[in-house]
């Protein structure tokens, strides 16, 4: 399966989940504690909860520093770690596996931003509406995938958003419609016979293809669920299919690829343009011994909105989330403050490159460790959630193959929408 879009994780092959007893000790399978009422356990209560949460490499480095920090400030409060799979679906699996189960462990769970309106609807996880959470401090996007019949369910915990990458010493500006970015893309690929392609996206069958879609300008928000036959659909979806077969800036070997494919072309400087998640402008700016990783990229990287009529990206990310059945709620909201605190965001920031989904922690400090945030903020600016609804799984199934039978010149524009409209109409209706 492949990974979830705006995942930089490396893949995982899925392990049966089980009680994690050996990486988590007795936690893994129930919380210790003492003190409480009501089944409840004080927050200033000495006990221990487990956090859910995938992630390799720097992320992982990431959350076991900010766990740290937490409990150097609550001392009564281990937290650990039960680990998941890198890959998202199976990640999610993962995590219904327990809440069919009943279990009270995991306490806080992370959630990819497309995942909560479903878990809430299933009673999984706990309206956190009575914390009274500070929901303007994040970017609204992204606040309202944990929204969901008028409660909060999830809390932002970083953010992704797919933007147009341009690199500077081939396009000396950013374009500024799509006219202009198919006529920079060939001028580029004139000039410079070197390079392979004029634009790289994600055009293979799975959930990248939707946002890439999306961010090409695609309406599939909840309120456009009902008719997805929409002219700035056909638009989005007439532009990509003429970026492989009319314009010839993209390459026909693009409705296979995902997000790594897009990585590796823009990395080596093979295209003066790529649609990708912000990662990548942490890794074109990378060093190795001191020397640029990258030099193809290094300080000639440009990441803005994709310029269609109305820009817009299309919403990545991950959420937190409390289990309803967790007897820690208390100390689980004292850990996703901590987690959504300024100093806690910018210092993952700078580490794994995961961008902050608190607004106030795009400042000097984080500018001077990392300026390329400077220059994010454009994209988070304008981020378009996928449609927030339980149903999103199964709209997305049907996206999916019509987006690739366009691209593959299997199907006309006009015969996808209007075959794959209904099916999502109806499945819409049953999101309540």
């Amino acid at each position: 399966m492949p990974m979830w879009p705006g995942k930089r994780r490396r893949p995982a092959v899925a392990v049966a989940v089980v009680c994690a007893t050996a990486a988590l000790g007795v936690a893994a399978c129930g919380s210790s504690s003492s003190g409480g009422s009501g089944g409840q356990v004080a927050a200033s209560a000495k006990q221990t909860i487990v956090f859910a949460t995938a992630g390799l490499g720097t992320e992982g480095t990431a959350t076991k520093a900010a766990i740290a920090g937490f409990e150097k400030l609550h001392p009564n409060i281990k937290v650990n770690i039960l680990n998941l799979s890198s890959n998202a679906t199976v990640a999610q699996q993962q995590e219904e596996h327990y809440f069919l189960a009943g279990a009270a462990t995991p306490d806080v769970v992370y959630t990819d931003v497309t995942w909560p309106a479903a878990f809430a609807r299933s009673g999984w996880i706990a309206n956190l509406s009575s914390y009274k959470p500070a929901t303007s401090a994040f970017f609204p996007g992204q606040m309202a995938t944990g929204q969901y019949k008028g409660g909060v369910y999830a809390i932002p915990w970083f953010i992704n958003a797919e933007g147009l990458y341009y690199n500077t010493s081939l396009v000396k500006t950013a374009p500024t419609s799509v006219s202009q970015l198919v006529s920079d893309a060939k001028s580029a690929l004139a000039r410079d016979k070197s390079l392979k392609e004029g634009l790289a996206f994600e055009g293979a069958e799975y959930e990248g293809a939707v946002t890439a879609w999306q961010s090409f300008g695609a309406q599939i928000g909840s309120s456009h669920l009902a008719n997805i036959n929409s002219s700035a659909n056909a638009s989005a979806l007439n532009f990509e299919y003429d970026a492989i077969h009319t314009y010839k800036i993209a390459p026909a070997a693009v409705t296979g690829w995902e997000e790594g494919n897009v990585q590796a072309a823009w990395l080596s400087g093979q295209t003066p343009f790529a649609l990708n998640w912000p990662y990548i402008f942490q890794l074109s700016q990378s060093k190795t011994n001191g020397k640029p990783a990258y030099p193809a990229v290094y300080n000639k990287t440009g990441w803005v909105p994709f310029p269609s009529a109305t820009p817009q990206s299309s919403l990545g990310g991950d959420d937190l989330a409390i289990n309803a059945k967790s007897t820690h709620k208390a100390a689980a909201w004292e850990f996703i403050q901590y987690l959504t605190s300024v100093t806690a965001q910018d210092a993952r920031a700078i580490s794994a490159g995961d961008p902050p989904s608190v607004k106030s922690a795009y400042n000097a400090a984080l500018y001077q460790a990392a300026p390329y945030y400077k220059q994010e903020q454009a994209v988070y600016a304008v981020v378009t959630p996928r449609p927030v609804t339980p149903v999103y799984a199964q709209i997305s199934a049907q996206l999916q193959p019509m987006i690739s039978s366009v691209l593959s010149g299997q199907s006309t524009v006009k015969a996808a929408l209007s075959t794959a409209a209904p099916t999502v109409a109806q499945l819409a209706q049953t999101s309540s």
